[in-house]
């Protein structure tokens, strides 16, 4: 799985000049038992579910918080950067549809795992690179994962994308789910979201839903 990653990986990188027809793919019904799920944190969680909704075999991306110990944390609290939560995306995904390397590979396309307790303009402990796993498998994989990128020196800095179980998940309020849907001319969305989806669209062409923007 390690050499496979990193083999795509490179290839996505490495696609960006070449000409190639979007190929969308139409969703199909999944069967409870196919679903798993996988919590990420790369920065504002407004960007990593407006990605991670267009990946095909995703079937839901909800913003919501890790990390932190105070139960029920509010975004407020959150954006203090003082509780130990960290801004995640809950993904449900299909596993006969996609796969954790291919989650893994969009995670670390579409955000920077070597910039420390910050994205961009986004800075704080809420806004660190982490992977929270809920088992070992996913503990494995994310680890390897990691490791495989660090040897090949994929990236000019260190990964520093933390490793850590999954405790809790609280969901955050409702009007951060589906933010980038239904707040496109917000410039935050024009200025910061739409370009990650643009380069996920064009580096993941032939794993997108059959979903119009």
């Amino acid at each position: 799985m390690k050499k496979i990653f990193l083999i795509c990986i490179l290839a996505t990188l490495s696609a960006c000049g070449q000409k190639k027809e979007t190929k969308i793919i139409e969703e199909k019904p999944s069967n409870k038992n196919n679903l798993e799920t996988i919590t990420l944190g790369g920065g504002c969680y407004w960007c990593v579910e407006a990605v991670y909704e267009n990946l095909n075999g995703v079937k839901s991306a909800v913003s919501g918080f890790s990390g932190g110990k105070n139960a029920n944390p509010s975004y407020e609290d959150v954006s203090t950067g003082r509780t130990g939560y960290v801004e995640v995306v809950q993904i449900t995904y299909d596993k006969t549809v996609t796969n954790l390397n291919e989650i893994f590979q969009v995670f670390f396309t579409v955000h920077d795992p070597t910039t420390l307790n910050r994205q961009g303009a986004d800075v704080g402990t809420q806004y660190r690179s982490v992977i929270f796993y809920k088992n070992e498998e996913q503990r494995l994989a994310a680890q390897n994962i990691i490791n495989e990128l660090r040897n090949a020196k994929i990236y000019n800095s260190t990964i520093v994308t933390a490793v850590e179980p999954l405790t809790t998940f609280y969901k955050a309020e409702d009007y951060h789910q589906d933010y980038y849907a239904n707040n496109k001319n917000q410039p935050y969305c024009r200025m910061v979201i739409q370009p990650k989806i643009e380069k996920f669209e064009k580096l993941f062409k032939d794993k997108l839903k059959n979903k119009q923007h």
